[in-house]
């Protein structure tokens, strides 16, 4: 049978042991010189931001990109020595997206602090912000990989990460506002001091470990059936519980914490998991009844999801509101000005765009690279998600295979609703593109993210180990007992 790292040898038979180990490839120099074309292509669409910013190049953009294979290529190194059999084309991926990050934010930082000069104002740039965030991101990586040996051992605390991902989820909600201040209409922040944090970025890695472990040791409950009804095995109303309470602490995040994108990702995601657990299509139509029913409350009573409705349906009609469509409307004209090959990185006009360096980043990709760009950025997304998802299929156990479904879909549901939100195809959620945003947060949380899809991936393609059944000792020939064979007549 093929091994999941296919491209090399088929799998050794079970009783190989180390020599099996140490013949099957691991494709590390495969990762290396990936992210050595990672790195070039950093450094290369930096210099064209200055070229078509008419800046002076200097020895900057070079400290950039050393900076940049310096960081991934200890990154390689922790990977090679921690999980030698991950898959070749997670951190690769990766690379490539955090390093378009850093280039659409230097871009961005040149047009504000142009801005800032003719204006007579200070500016502090962004970009060496987010390589010291991209710096603890990694250390972090490394920590989960050298912590974690095995992604097994997760379940043993699976119940203590689900509640301190609730704690995490619902902190914000209930802090008094100079600790939780609301930021951009949403109160998902907690300010100590010079620092600020988005706890529920971690508390979506946390509650999907604890759900993963749930419905593994709870899987027939939810495979048990009530009554028929036109041809449906609808579930035993007892057994309703997760999937009322995650719609419950969805509503609750729309509510208490005015966060769509947060309450969005992590219901779509429970559902997703439940039907891989169960195959059972019925529990995402319970999912979506609810999830339906719920929104239409939660329009007909809160005024800010009204406001997010009416800027979706028609942002020119609320452009110079207040909270209004003049951010998704700037948006759109961006990626319309971008049109198929767009404006060329650092030739465009992003800075135009309220936060977008953060929420709006995708907007300014799809101005500066056009269509073209945008879809290989989607591409790379959807590379990483089904690199992710193929491990899952391929390791061995249960909570693995929903572990790192899970994690996959979540990383793609995230894309989902940044690009819609941007591209008007869904209502604005405010949450940051993986990997590319400025932020630490979102960056710390992405990172854990990949580093549990490593140890997956690794324990995927990992060979297994193990000896030959050693043969049964028989009893020496003076030893053993007479037996009597009967001649044949």
């Amino acid at each position: 049978m093929a091994s999941p790292a296919q491209g090399a040898v088929g799998s050794p038979a079970v009783g190989q042991g180390a020599a099996a180990e140490s013949t099957t490839p691991t494709r590390r120099g495969t990762e290396l010189w990936l992210l050595g074309f990672a790195a070039a292509l950093v450094t290369g669409a930096l210099m064209l931001v200055e070229a078509n910013q008419e800046q002076t190049l200097t020895f900057r953009i070079v400290w950039y990109g050393l900076a940049f294979l310096a960081l991934f290529g200890v990154a390689h190194v922790a990977v090679r020595r921690f999980a030698p059999y991950a898959d070749p084309l997670i951190l690769p991926c990766v690379a490539v997206l955090n390093g378009l990050g850093l280039v659409i934010i230097y871009r961005i930082d040149l047009a504000l602090s142009e801005r800032a000069i003719q204006a007579g104002r200070e500016f502090n740039n962004d970009v060496p912000k987010q390589i010291l965030w991209t710096t603890v991101a990694l250390a972090l990586l490394l920590a989960v990989l050298i912590l974690i040996k095995d992604h097994r051992t997760l379940t043993k605390y699976s119940y203590t990460f689900g509640l301190a991902g609730l704690v995490l989820l619902a902190l914000p909600a209930v802090l008094p506002g100079f600790i939780a201040p609301t930021i951009n209409g949403a109160k998902i922040w907690l300010r100590v001091g010079p620092f600020s944090i988005q706890p529920g970025e971690f508390s979506k890695v946390l509650l999907l470990v604890f759900f993963a472990a749930f419905l593994v040791s709870k899987r027939d409950l939810f495979m048990a059936a009530g009554r028929r009804v036109l041809g449906i095995d609808l579930p035993r109303a007892r057994d309703l519980g997760p999937v009322l309470f995650a719609w419950a602490m969805s509503l609750g995040v729309l509510v208490f914490q005015k966060d769509l994108g947060t309450s969005l990702l992590f219901y779509g995601t429970i559902l997703v998991m439940l039907y891989v657990a169960t195959e059972r299509g019925v529990w995402v139509g319970i999912g979506v009844t609810l999830f339906v029913g719920g929104a239409f409350v939660a329009y007909k009573l809160f005024t800010h999801v009204q406001q997010r409705v009416a800027n979706w349906f028609d942002p020119l009609a609320t452009y110079n509101d207040i909270g209004g469509g003049y951010q998704i409307a700037q948006a759109l004209f961006g990626l319309g000005t971008g049109g198929v090959g767009g404006t060329g990185l650092g030739a465009g006009r992003p800075d135009l765009v309220p936060l977008a360096n953060t929420d709006f980043i995708v907007a300014a990709i799809g101005e500066e690279l056009g269509f073209i760009g945008l879809a290989a950025l989607l591409l790379i997304y959807a590379v990483l998600a089904l690199r992710g998802m193929r491990s899952a299929l391929a390791v061995r156990d249960t909570f693995g295979k929903l572990l790192g479904g899970g994690l996959s879909f979540l990383l793609i549901m995230q894309v989902f609703v940044v690009v819609g939100g941007v591209t008007k195809l869904i209502p604005m959620t405010g949450i940051t593109a993986p990997f590319l945003s400025y932020g630490g947060s979102s960056l710390l949380a992405n990172y854990i993210l990949v580093a549990l899809l490593l140890r997956i991936s690794d324990a995927a393609r990992r060979p297994q180990s193990g000896s030959r059944p050693r043969p049964v000792p028989q009893a020496p020939i003076a030893e053993a007992h007479t037996v009597m064979v009967e001649r044949p007549s």
